[in-house]
């Protein structure tokens, strides 16, 4: 049983200014939840009883809403409005929640770092709470990369094909594929240039990685951007055929981006609530 999931959430959300001022990209409401809480709760749904925030000075708002505001419960209670608190109470007695201070801005390979001293030596899972991701028919996302973690031994990234014109926002794998929509990772390249992308499989915010990817972090030298780069880490591993890409059964929406994030607002009002 993977037992933490890492959310890195350090980010300053800059593509949403003047919003995201004062307020963490991670606490934007999708229609009556931060952004955040979806990510925990598909954390939860896939068996993960921890939570580590990897966060930044200024973001304590994550912290807070997964703590007591007895002020406001004592504010509502007896009232319709105590309900509406029962999805992140229920949250926060089925998991414990870490946070941990990112002191410098030095990329998703550096976040995940940072949470080595609470996960340890086992396998953990990664979301980046900017994608969305539903599947309404079945598991969550992350469950059923559990799942293949379970089945193969090793680390596993969701993919999801994009347009070529695209592939220069993400990072993009080759492979062979195995069986319907499982690839055994042999390259992966971070943000190329669409002439130098080895597919248009693009690489979404859901991970499933085994502990030593700590140390192959550690040896990661800067990449694209001057930061330590995730990819460049696994890539290690795929060189020995040990990360697997996962074309998952589900809708990713990237609310890192205005036009994703309507539409995950809509499709979550649309599909998610009764009314």
């Amino acid at each position: 049983m993977i037992e933490t999931c890492v959310f890195p959430v350090a980010g300053l959300g800059t593509r949403f200014l003047p919003a995201t001022k004062a307020v963490p990209k991670e606490m934007l409401p999708v229609v009556d939840k931060p952004l955040v809480q979806y990510g925990v709760e598909e954390a939860v749904a896939a068996g993960m009883s921890k939570v580590c925030f990897i966060n930044g000075r200024h973001k304590q708002a994550i912290e807070n809403h997964f703590d007591r505001n007895v002020e406001l419960e004592n504010a509502i209670a007896g009232s319709g409005k105590e309900p509406l608190l029962e999805g992140v109470n229920r949250l926060m007695a089925e998991c414990a929640i870490n946070s941990i201070r990112q002191l410098q801005a030095k990329g998703l390979g550096h976040a995940i770092g940072c949470s080595r001293a609470v996960v340890g030596d086992k396998p953990f899972g990664v979301i980046l709470p900017d994608d969305l991701c539903v599947n309404l028919d079945g598991p969550s996302v992350l469950a059923q990369m559990v799942a293949l973690h379970e089945r193969f031994g090793c680390s596993v990234v969701a993919i999801e094909e994009v347009p070529r014109d695209q592939v220069c926002k993400y990072g993009v794998i080759a492979g062979d594929e195995e069986e319907p929509g499982v690839f055994r990772v042999s390259n992966m390249v971070e943000k190329p240039a669409v002439e130098d992308a080895p597919s248009n499989l693009a690489i979404i915010g859901r991970y499933i990685l085994t502990a030593d990817i700590f140390d192959l972090i550690d040896a990661t030298e800067p990449g694209k951007g001057g930061e330590i780069q995730i990819t460049d880490a696994l890539m290690k591993q795929a060189a020995e055929g040990r990360v697997i890409g996962y074309r998952f059964q589900g809708q990713r929406f990237d609310c890192g981006s205005m036009d994703g994030y309507v539409k995950a607002t809509n499709f979550c009002y649309q599909n998610l609530y009764d009314r």
